[in-house]
């Protein structure tokens, strides 16, 4: 089975005041270099983190993360 997650992240921030990295991985205990590989998509947030970073935004899990099948 194939696939990847793609992400919105960086547009959620840009449309939550233009938050930074660091902002962000400090509102989810994350470093910024973390929150930059996920947005890059070199990284697999913990269900946890991705769910924190939902939170922050205030919206579902679903505008944050995508699932791309490669089938």
């Amino acid at each position: 089975m194939s696939g990847s997650i793609q992400n919105n992240i960086r547009t959620l921030r840009f449309m939550n005041g233009e938050m930074s990295q660091a902002e962000l991985g400090l509102r989810i205990g994350v470093t910024r270099q973390t929150i930059a590989a996920i947005e890059a998509g070199k990284y697999s947030p913990s269900l946890e983190a991705a769910f924190r970073m939902a939170d922050v935004f205030g919206v579902p899990l679903a505008e944050v993360f995508q699932w791309q099948s490669g089938a």
